[in-house]
């Protein structure tokens, strides 16, 4: 496959020290997996759609806007995920965040907590997600900081991944997650596999 089929995109565009980015690599038909690196980083890539995607931490002592990158594709097994956002913020907000950020067109779905009845812990809108992409509980996870959505997860048999950075993963410690990660980049790598 000619290199000029891949497509690499960082978000943010211009990551500064200390920013959690996105790695999307697109146009990889015929490849099985990728691999690479942000600065000194190993990037764990997980299938997303068509496309791969992995998550890092910009190292604080990069130089802003000197971020080196290395991408390559491999064979190996992978499985196409779906990825949708389900917030007790407003939709409205909530969607203008993640188009902000440049990231609507990774998302299947962005739900706020006016979306539904209920909010977060209730698992309406989880189990509507499941509906929509067609996948059981079993098969999908939620990522959050908090031990709202860990209860959610499990009000809606999901798996549950903590994290400990965001706005409340102090509440983790009493409503502990299947899957604690430090750091963004081990998000990537718990879907990786």
């Amino acid at each position: 496959m000619p290199a000029a089929a891949v497509e690499v995109r960082v978000v943010p565009k211009a990551p500064r020290q200390g920013d959690t980015v996105l790695v999307f690599v697109a146009g990889t038909k015929g490849a099985q997996n990728v691999e690479g690196s942000l600065g000194a980083q190993h990037l764990a890539f997980f299938p997303y759609g068509a496309a791969f995607a992995a998550l890092a931490g910009v190292d604080l002592e990069t130089k802003p806007g000197k971020v080196p990158w290395r991408i390559g594709l491999v064979d190996g097994g992978g499985v196409p995920r779906k990825m949708a956002v389900l917030s007790n913020k407003p939709v409205n907000p909530s969607r203008a965040i993640i188009h902000a950020l440049g990231l609507g067109q990774f998302f299947s779905q962005v739900y706020g907590g006016n979306s539904f009845t209920s909010k977060k812990p209730d698992p309406e809108g989880a189990l509507k997600l499941l509906e929509e992409s067609g996948v059981r509980p079993e098969q999908a996870a939620i990522v959050g900081d908090s031990h709202v959505d860990v209860r959610t997860g499990r009000n809606a048999r999901l798996w549950t991944i903590g994290v400990n950075y965001g706005f409340a993963p102090h509440t983790l410690a009493d409503e502990p997650p299947d899957i604690l990660v430090d750091l963004p980049q081990e998000v990537g790598v718990v879907f990786s596999g």
